[in-house]
């Protein structure tokens, strides 16, 4: 356990604080069971850090990762006991889903030590929700996505901005003095700003890793597939990319990728909850996941700008970005006179030059334009909506 402790507390020792994301502030921490899920790379492992190196006094945690070679030849169940014998309050695990019947273990930890608060992360949602089953009554999950604009310009830029609400922006009561012209940095999180480590070199060979270890081993890991299939699920991302935005024929599909029809739901549902698309469902009596689908976006439009190189959609990226910033707080299903609809509003996505035909006879219609610093009566400038966490 020695060498456990000394790798911890080098890595807590070497995490900067100086900046913290949105969920940092929402999660109740006291909770004793308390996972944090989400896509490959949006910075989980920095917060949990950060969290320790802020409240935590480190000669009572211990942060490990599910992948040290240590649990090769030790039970997490075990680790738990010695480290609760030796006085250990919070125990922190890292990539939990990497660990065999991870589930299992935590459960035994959770009813076999009522006094340690333990905290678990897991890169893909999908072994997460399907380890839940003998967690749910103990165990507390918060999801965690991307960087939204307004993180991105905090990180990056060192510009302090508080988060808008959605009321805000549609009531035109959104004041940014710090960014006179903001089009530009707009532009630039579009295409590198959704992750935390856009800063760092070699951003889209690390974003193609980040797509390749989630669709080659995250999701065939968790739904037994094999090697073959996890190719499918790249050819099924790169024909979502390329569309714009894709509105999937489950047939056409099907004889595209030479598989069972029956299988492309699961392959859309799978890719989703792992972060790599999001699927936009119409509402049917009320029950948004009962919806069928209607279109299907890449998850954010980093993504859109790696995969589909030079051949991105302009209107694609707009709508991409748009559903990903919004669906974090909201609810968003299809429109019928719109693009999209949140609560009782629509919302028509499109460039300066975009008319407002189709919501004209909206109730609570709105115009959400790319390439406009300001915005005026029903008409909204995209980038506002980069705002809201």
């Amino acid at each position: 356990m020695d060498s456990l402790f000394q790798y911890s507390n080098q890595l807590i020792a070497r995490v900067d604080t100086a900046y913290t994301r949105y969920l940092y502030n929402k999660i109740n921490w006291q909770n004793r069971l308390l996972g944090l899920t989400g896509p490959r790379g949006v910075g989980k492992t920095t917060l949990i850090l950060q969290y320790i190196k802020n409240k935590l006094n480190t000669q009572e945690t211990l942060y490990v990762t599910a992948e040290d070679f240590y649990f090769a030849k030790n039970r997490l169940s075990d680790l738990a006991n010695d480290f609760v014998k030796a006085g250990g309050k919070h125990l922190f695990v890292d990539e939990v889903h990497k660990y065999p019947d991870w589930s299992k273990e935590l459960k035994l930890i959770y009813d076999y030590h009522p006094d340690l608060k333990v905290v678990f992360t897991g890169s893909s949602i999908l072994d997460i929700k399907k380890g839940s089953a003998d967690l749910s009554r103990r165990a507390v999950v918060y999801s965690m996505q991307g960087l939204s604009f307004r993180e991105y310009l905090m990180l990056f830029h060192h510009l302090e901005i508080a988060p808008v609400s959605l009321e805000q922006i549609v009531n035109q009561k959104v004041d940014v003095p710090q960014i006179p012209h903001p089009l530009p940095l707009f532009d630039h999180y579009l295409k590198k700003g959704y992750y935390p480590f856009a800063g760092e070199d070699d951003f889209g060979l690390k974003l193609r890793q980040v797509v390749n270890q989630t669709l080659e081993v995250d999701i065939p890991t968790y739904a037994q597939m094999n090697v073959s299939t996890g190719r499918k699920l790249k050819q099924l991302l790169a024909i979502v990319a390329q569309s714009v935005p894709f509105k999937p024929n489950m047939s056409k599909l099907a004889e595209m990728l030479n598989i069972s029809r029956n299988n492309i739901a699961d392959y859309l549902l799978y890719m989703e909850e792992a972060g790599m698309i999001t699927q936009l469902r119409s509402q049917t009596d009320g029950i948004i996941g009962l919806g069928k689908i209607d279109k299907v976006y890449l998850e954010n439009t980093n993504l859109v700008y790696s995969l589909v190189e030079d051949l991105q959609n302009k209107g694609n990226i707009r709508e991409t970005f748009f559903l990903n910033q919004v669906k974090v707080n909201h609810q968003v299903v299809t429109s019928s006179m719109g693009d999209f609809q949140v609560g009782t509003m629509d919302f028509e996505v499109g460039g300066k030059s975009k008319r407002e035909k189709q919501i004209k006879t909206a109730q609570n219609g709105y115009l959400v334009k790319d390439d406009i610093e300001r915005g005026y009566l029903n008409t909204i400038p995209l980038w506002h909506f980069g705002l809201m966490y």
